[in-house]
């Protein structure tokens, strides 16, 4: 890919815009999917807990959620126009159970201890202010609560040729120190790896990437 088709890429990942936005919006749930089951099985999602996705993109996964218990009630926050209104297409059979609201990516426009769960998968590296944000997630936190963060490994990630635009990455130990800085304090780290089709889908990719189980 051409440095333009690159920096092109690299913003739609970040924020999917329009007709690319869509087609990147689906590239992302078919090349993150392995991620994102692994972050909502560790989630352990029981009866009746309100559930919170940050950066929900199309939400191909809704359903594969809402089957894990009864009673679920789901919320997703993006800050992509694209994927709010392609979310709620997508999910209309689910809409007495699930809502999607667009935000301006810095304040979580919920009250305080709102969610049981909250999980992110491959988000994380463009926060502005991380600590700010994680403080954020950690409000909105049930007490007892869970927040699972997922996210590729420094040394994966920095191989891929479009991260070098407006990506921040971190390795195991720099996102422990981020997240020790927050209102965060326990945390647990698995390290996961597999094989997948890259983004312009003509090699395969040896992925290493980190679930990080943190607790209120």
């Amino acid at each position: 890919m051409e440095k333009d088709e690159l920096k092109i890429l690299a913003q739609n990942l970040a924020n999917p815009q329009g007709e690319k936005g869509i087609e990147i919006g689906e590239m992302m749930n078919a090349t993150n999917i392995s991620m994102t089951l692994e972050s909502i099985k560790t989630l352990l999602i029981e009866d009746d807990e309100h559930i919170l996705e940050i950066g929900h993109g199309n939400a191909g996964h809704l359903k594969n959620i809402l089957s894990r218990a009864q009673n679920l009630k789901y919320t997703g926050v993006d800050i992509s126009e694209t994927m709010y209104n392609e979310a709620r297409k997508l999910n209309k059979d689910f809409e007495s159970q699930a809502d999607f609201v667009l935000y301006e990516g810095k304040k979580l426009p919920f009250e305080d201890k709102s969610f049981d769960k909250i999980f992110t998968v491959n988000t994380v590296y463009f926060w502005e202010d991380p600590v700010e944000f994680l403080n954020e997630i950690h409000r909105v936190l049930k007490k007892g609560g869970t927040f699972v963060l997922t996210f590729g490994q420094k040394k994966f990630m920095e191989r891929l040729p479009f991260t070098e635009y407006d990506f921040t990455m971190y390795s195991n130990s720099e996102m422990e120190q981020l997240v020790s800085k927050s209102h965060f304090k326990r945390m647990k780290i698995s390290e996961k790896e597999e094989d997948i089709q890259s983004k312009s889908g003509n090699e395969t990719i040896h992925r290493i990437y980190t679930v990080l189980t943190i607790k209120k």
